[in-house]
């Protein structure tokens, strides 16, 4: 059969968007790896109605039932290859399937450059957290270090001061820091210790110390993780020739979350935006409207909508 949409990512935003064309009628399919950013965070606390926080794995098996509810097909398989026919995608899996769509949602995300190291993943969304915007607020008088590396630690040190002015940053990296960058450092005093991590001791979560290379054990009760070189799923979109942003996240209209290439979209983590769960969910639901609106015959909507080439 021939898809309304298929949606590429079965994350946050590839599942909102399910939901909102499946309550259009459409004939949608979800094609997800089941490995992403929320399947790793074990709380989001930051969302409205979920004020003791949500895990999200919870909030993906909790969109999958929402979306196949309205009778979207999920299939957990990873897409290789996209043929761009025109009006017709092909979309090739791994496990050697084929699927047509008429319009093609891309939400493929992005995945943090996470250390291995020993406790962390146990940690991730309760203790330790990866945006300051989004957990910021949890290191609130909180004995607190950031494990990180170069610039990408530092100036999540420094946007760190702000709910917590006690602060340790062991930069994992040999490479010098640009003056302005450790003057500032100073200035807010920030401890930087050029140091490797052994491991997080924790208990259920619950971030205890940070045990060093060298032996040397740092009381800890929170921790951040900023490592820099964060992978952007944005390989099938420079397949398809969709504009990318230089740090190659997918370019998209504002209004309607269409991307340079006729009938694509993209929508959540890999697009140019602050990478936010809520921001996913409304990019999902935006995108899905406009695909919608892109199926119905041209009497009934006659608007054209932008994208970033014109």
């Amino acid at each position: 059969m021939t898809y309304d949409c298929i949606i590429v990512g079965g994350g946050i935003a590839g599942t909102q968007a399910a939901i909102q064309l499946g309550r259009y009628c459409r004939q949608v399919a979800v094609i997800d790896g089941g490995y992403g950013r929320s399947t790793l965070c074990q709380a989001y606390h930051n969302l409205l109605g979920w004020p003791a926080g949500v895990s999200g794995e919870t909030l993906r098996q909790l969109g999958r039932q929402q979306a196949e509810g309205y009778g979207v097909t999920w299939l957990e398989d990873w897409v290789e290859t996209i043929v761009n026919q025109e009006h017709l995608f092909e979309v090739h899996t791994r496990t050697g399937q084929l699927f047509l769509g008429q319009r093609l949602l891309l939400a493929t995300g992005v995945l943090d450059n996470l250390p291995d190291i020993r406790g962390l993943a146990a940690c991730l969304g309760i203790t330790v957290y990866v945006c300051p915007d989004c957990d910021g607020y949890e290191v609130r008088g909180k004995r607190t270090v950031v494990l990180g590396q170069g610039k990408a630690g530092a100036q999540m040190a420094l946007a760190l001061t702000y709910w917590q002015p006690k602060l340790i940053y062991i930069d994992h990296g040999s490479t010098p820091l640009p003056e302005d960058l450790s003057a500032s450092l100073r200035q807010l005093g920030v401890e930087r210790r050029q140091a490797h991590v052994q491991q997080i001791r924790e208990s259920r979560g619950q971030l205890h110390a940070v045990e060093l290379t060298d032996g040397t054990i740092l009381d800890a009760e929170r921790a951040f993780v900023a490592f820099g070189h964060n992978t952007v799923h944005s390989e099938l979109a420079a397949q398809l020739g969709v504009s990318l942003h230089h740090n190659r996240h997918i370019l998209v209209d504002a209004r309607t979350k269409a991307t340079s290439v006729p009938f694509i979209w993209a929508a959540g983590d890999v697009v140019a935006h602050s990478e936010q769960v809520s921001i996913a969910m409304g990019e999902g639901a935006q995108a899905a409207i406009w695909i919608h609106k892109s199926l119905l015959p041209i009497s009934t909507f006659p608007e054209k909508w932008p994208n970033p080439s014109t």
